[in-house]
C-alpha cells in the first residue's frame, strides 16, 4: 500500500516552475544559461510599498489576522474593485489569500463535487487543470488556437457546456498567450451564459493592469451585470504591484462562495502575512502612476522579441495585447534535426533543443495544452532578450 494520497496521481509539478528549477541548476553548474521561463516581472516593488511593510513590522502588526484579510486590506480590495472595475462588493463578499493561486484553489475546492465539469480555455495557465483534478473536478478543454487570437469564441462555449458544468474559468490577460478579451467580446460570452444559469464564472484577471496599444481592460461581472451573482472576479498584487513573493491574492463575489473559500482557508492556512497585508493595502492605496510606465516598458520589449522571433526561422509570433508572454509557434521546425542528429518533433523536443544547444530555458506548449508552441517570458532586460533571441535564431538556422 503506497504511503502517498491517490489523489497525486491526477497531476504533475508545474511545468514552469520545473523550468525555472532546470535553469536554476545549469547555472549552478556554470551554463552559460538564459532563463525566460519565470513568470513574475523584473522590476522591484516600489519603496512605499516596502516602506509600508517596515513600518507594519516596527508598529507591531506581527500577529494572527482575520481568515479572509484584515480590514484595511479588505476596504482596500472593495475599494479598488469600485474605482477600476465598477463592482461594488460588500465586505464579506471579499477574501483574501496566500496569492492568487491559493484563492483559486479554494475556490474550486469549496465548490466542486465529484465529477462537476470546468471550461478551460487551451492554452492555460499550468495550474487550472490540476487545481480542478485535485477538486475531483474534470477539465474540459476548449482549444482556442491562433486563428482565433487565442480566445474561445461563443459557439465553442455553447458546445462545451453540459448539465455537469460548474465554471468557465477566464483569462485576461492571459497566461501563457498574452491574448485579452474586449469588452464586446466578453459580452457574447456572457450572451451564452446567459442562457445556462448554472454555470459560475471565474475571472482571473491578474494580469489587468499589463496591456498595450491602448486596449481597455474589462471584467466579465463588469460587462454583464447579470452574471454578477456568479461570477468570482480574482486578481492580486503579484504582477501590477511587482510583489510575487510577497503572496498576496483576492477575490470578490457571491457572499456564499467567500464564505465556503474562507472556511476552507481556516482549517489550511489561515490568514495571509499580516505584513504582505500592510504591504498590499499601501499598493492599493498608493499611488499608481508607475504601473502605466512600467507597462509601456514591457510594450518595448514585446515589440522587440515579437521582431526578433518573426525573423528566425520556422517560428511565427502572433503580437500578443498584455501580460508579459508571447506564445511563438514552432511548427515550422517540426521534423528538422538537430546538429546531433535528433528529430524535433515536438515543442518539446524545440524547448529542450534550446537548452542543450544554444542555453535558452522556454516552456513548452503542452504544459499550456496547446501545441506546437512555446512560452516566452520578456519579464526581463532588453539587452538580455536580444541575447537571447538571437540565440533561439541561432539554434533555428542550425537545423537541418
Amino acid at each position: 500500500m503506497s504511503v502517498i494520497a491517490d489523489r497525486l496521481s491526477r497531476i504533475k509539478p508545474s511545468p514552469t516552475l520545473a523550468v525555472t528549477a532546470k535553469a536554476a541548476q545549469l547555472k549552478e553548474a556554470g551554463r552559460d544559461i538564459i532563463g525566460l521561463g519565470a513568470g513574475e516581472p523584473d522590476f522591484d516593488t516600489p519603496d512605499n510599498i516596502k516602506d509600508a511593510a517596515i513600518k507594519a513590522i516596527r508598529d507591531g502588526q506581527t500577529k494572527y489576522t482575520p481568515v479572509q484579510g484584515t480590514r484595511a486590506l479588505v476596504e482596500a480590495v472593495r475599494n479598488k474593485f469600485k474605482r477600476e472595475n465598477g463592482l461594488d462588493y460588500a465586505a464579506n463578499q471579499i477574501v483574501v489569500g496566500t496569492g492568487g493561486k491559493q484563492v483559486l484553489y479554494n475556490a474550486f475546492m469549496a465548490t466542486l463535487n465529484p465529477g462537476d465539469e470546468v471550461i478551460i480555455p487551451a492554452p492555460y495557465w499550468v495550474s487550472y487543470p490540476d487545481m480542478a483534478l485535485l477538486a475531483e473536478g474534470v477539465p474540459v478543454f476548449v482549444e482556442a488556437g491562433r486563428e482565433t487570437g487565442f480566445k474561445i469564441q461563443p459557439a465553442q462555449l455553447e458546445a462545451a457546456i453540459t448539465p455537469r458544468t460548474k465554471w468557465l474559468i477566464l483569462n485576461s490577460p492571459s497566461n501563457p498567450s498574452g491574448a485579452a478579451y474586449s469588452a464586446a467580446e466578453l459580452r457574447a460570452l456572457a450572451d451564452v451564459l446567459v442562457r445556462h444559469p448554472h454555470v459560475l464564472v471565474l475571472t482571473d484577471d491578474m494580469y489587468e493592469h499589463i496591456l498595450y496599444d491602448g486596449f481597455e481592460f474589462a471584467t466579465i461581472a463588469q460587462v454583464a451585470p447579470e452574471l454578477y451573482d456568479r461570477t468570482l472576479t480574482v486578481n492580486g498584487v503579484s504582477k501590477a504591484y511587482s510583489m510575487t513573493g510577497w503572496r498576496i491574492g483576492y477575490a470578490g463575489g457571491p457572499a456564499n462562495i467567500i464564505k465556503a473559500i474562507t472556511a476552507i482557508q481556516s482549517q489550511s492556512t489561515s490568514n495571509p502575512s499580516s505584513i504582505s497585508q500592510a504591504a498590499a493595502v499601501e499598493a492599493l492605496n498608493g499611488p499608481q502612476d508607475f504601473i502605466a510606465e512600467r507597462a509601456r516598458r514591457f510594450q518595448v520589449r514585446r515589440d522587440l522579441v515579437v521582431r526578433l522571433l518573426n525573423q528566425a526561422p520556422g517560428l511565427v509570433c502572433p503580437v500578443p495585447e498584455g501580460a508579459f508572454y508571447v506564445y511563438p509557434s514552432c511548427e515550422g521546425v517540426l521534423g528538422k534535426k538537430t546538429p546531433q542528429g535528433q528529430v524535433i518533433g515536438s515543442s518539446e523536443d524545440f524547448a529542450g533543443y534550446l537548452l542543450e544547444h544554444v542555453g535558452i530555458a522556454v516552456v513548452h506548449g503542452a504544459a499550456f495544452g496547446l501545441d506546437p508552441y512555446f512560452r516566452i517570458s520578456y519579464a526581463t532586460a532588453d539587452e538580455v532578450l536580444e541575447e537571447a533571441c538571437g540565440r533561439i535564431a541561432r539554434a533555428c538556422n542550425d537545423l537541418i
